[in-house]
């Protein structure tokens, strides 16, 4: 006599469990993001640290190893231009969060190899959509991989103030930093070089305290002016300098710290 009660109230219990996994919110983490093609390198610092307002460095392409940073805000590159403007090496975006890939990652980062530059790919951090780890491996899956070829850039994480909210993407300094460590221990995982580190002091000392978690790894600066300023986080040179939003190469300019030789060793890691 109690079986049909107990039947029916276990189907009851099974379409409600059906029907909340049906009516179950998207994940903020698998959400598609607002504007992913806004987001690239230094884009947020331009907007919360300036691009600096006065004369820019005075730089010429047969004294300087100079490049650029892209990503799909710039669409299809002219490298042939590129190189005959005195190009060496260029920066693609190649992914953001966890759900981003730059579709025009494939000509920058292909086409730049193509014409001579030595090439490299990045990844826009949001630490407030997954770990660490799980973007690096996202990264990696999607472009970020490393070859010792003599023309590969180490993988870079740009980590920057946040387009889509609080500064510090709601982490503490010692969350941040341990975020940071565990992309940086992935990437060194998987592809056998630590990342590059992209980021400014101004965010860097207000969203983790200054750490010195990842000062071996090589430092990508953007400061706009006629020098690199203060270096985050324990660093004691720079590897590369972003140095103005705009020049000669489409997207950022940059600046190597080093001739092509230098260069060259730099991609070996």
């Amino acid at each position: 006599m109690e079986s049909t009660p107990r039947t029916s109230l276990r189907a009851l219990l099974a379409g409600v469990l059906v029907t909340a996994m049906v009516a179950a919110p998207t994940p903020a983490s698998a959400q598609p993001l607002a504007h992913p093609q806004d987001d690239y390198a230094g884009s947020q610092i331009a907007k919360h640290e300036g691009t600096g307002g006065g004369p820019l460095l005075d730089v010429r392409a047969n004294d300087d190893v100079l490049g650029l940073d892209v990503a799909s805000y710039q669409g299809t590159v002219d490298w042939a231009a590129v190189v005959r403007n005195g190009g060496k090496f260029a920066y693609s975006k190649a992914t953001e969060g966890i759900t981003y890939t730059n579709p025009s990652f494939g000509q920058q980062y292909n086409g730049s190899y193509a014409a001579g530059l030595a090439h490299g790919a990045y990844h826009f951090a949001l630490p407030d959509v997954s770990d660490g780890a799980t973007q690096a491996n996202f990264f990696v899956d999607h472009g970020g991989a490393w070859s010792r070829d003599g023309r590969t850039l180490p993988p870079a994480l740009d980590i920057e103030y946040n387009p889509y909210g609080d500064t510090c993407y709601k982490l503490t300094p010692e969350q941040m930093t341990a975020w940071v460590k565990a992309f940086s221990d992935q990437i060194w995982y998987r592809t056998g070089v630590p990342p590059t580190i992209y980021t400014s002091y101004t965010w860097w000392t207000k969203c983790t305290g200054n750490s010195t978690v990842v000062s071996r790894n090589p430092l990508w600066i953007p400061r706009y002016g006629t020098d690199v300023g203060t270096l985050p986080g324990g660093w004691t040179t720079q590897a590369i300098w972003q140095f103005a939003d705009k020049g000669t190469f489409p997207g950022d300019q940059n600046r190597f710290n080093g001739n092509g030789d230098r260069l060259r060793s730099f991609t070996l890691g």
